[in-house]
């Protein structure tokens, strides 16, 4: 076991309950090097939904709560709110971040509480059977689906930056280096920080919506399908067709929540 494995991780949980081939350890473990870089192991408290990327708090030796499908967010808040000085970061999933939880999804945006919330998108609800969820692409058979997604997926993205977000990102488990850094970024955030990433489920969404693909295929395939923001700028809507844009797709600056409640409390005292 590696250094940063040996001295981030709970022995005492392993193994993992990620399938093989899922990106979630991926994620997991640029997240790890992301907080030994910046050395706040001891100023973390993660909260974990419902869902395969919920679980990912449980093996952090770290303050963590597991809790409700879709309520992963507003108890990031609680724990934000009351102890504003700590590092609070939430992993949820597609279907937990905005299917069951979308409205505290768009209100925590609204009120740009000082959180940084990872989403990993996998197209479907791996966990429970595959199930389409509001990430699946149009036309993508499912178990819940079997003649085709009817519907049009989620930008969670474009939702989370109209919704009020000031730090939004996104990137795939094929560009860990890139991840250790969006993690970095967002921490040091002061507001409503969001990540989504995008990562292959070859168990559930590779067996339904890709038609047997394996891991490797399936991150390949997720590669090819994205394009740099940089890029992207320069690519005509004939070219975008089809792609996702990958990179740090906003960032700006306004009052945030703790810190206003902090001066209500100021003036109070006054």
């Amino acid at each position: 076991m590696n250094r940063i494995a040996e001295q981030y991780l709970r022995q005492e949980t392993l193994p993992m309950i990620f399938c093989p081939g899922c990106g979630d350890g991926t994620v997991l473990g640029a997240f790890l090097r992301a907080v030994d870089e910046m050395k706040i192991s001891d100023q973390l408290a993660l909260v974990g939904g419902i869902g395969c990327s919920g679980w990912m708090p449980v093996y952090v030796n770290a303050d963590a709560i597991h809790t409700l499908h879709g309520r992963a967010i507003p108890v990031g808040i609680g724990l934000k709110v009351t102890r504003p000085e700590r590092k609070v970061v939430v992993f949820t999933g597609d279907g937990d971040a905005i299917g069951i939880g979308g409205n505290h999804f768009i209100h925590a945006a609204r009120r740009n509480v000082d959180l940084t919330v990872v989403m990993i998108n996998n197209s479907i609800y791996g966990m429970t059977g595959g199930q389409m969820a509001p990430t699946t692409p149009s036309g993508a058979t499912t178990q819940t689906s079997p003649y085709g997604n009817p519907e049009q997926p989620f930008d969670a993205c474009r939702l989370a930056e109209a919704a009020g977000a000031t730090y939004v990102a996104r990137w795939t488990a094929g560009h860990p280096r890139q991840l250790v850094k969006a993690f970095k970024e967002a921490i040091d955030h002061p507001g409503f920080a969001f990540i989504e990433v995008v990562t292959q489920c070859p168990v559930q969404a590779g067996r339904y919506i890709k038609g047997g693909m394996d891991a490797p295929e399936f991150l390949a395939d997720i590669r090819k399908s994205v394009v740099p923001v940089a890029q992207a700028e320069r690519m005509t809507p004939e070219e975008l067709a089809g792609k996702t844009r990958i990179g740090l797709l906003h960032r700006s600056q306004r009052p945030e929540l703790t810190q206003q409640l902090a001066a209500i409390r100021g003036g109070e005292k006054r």
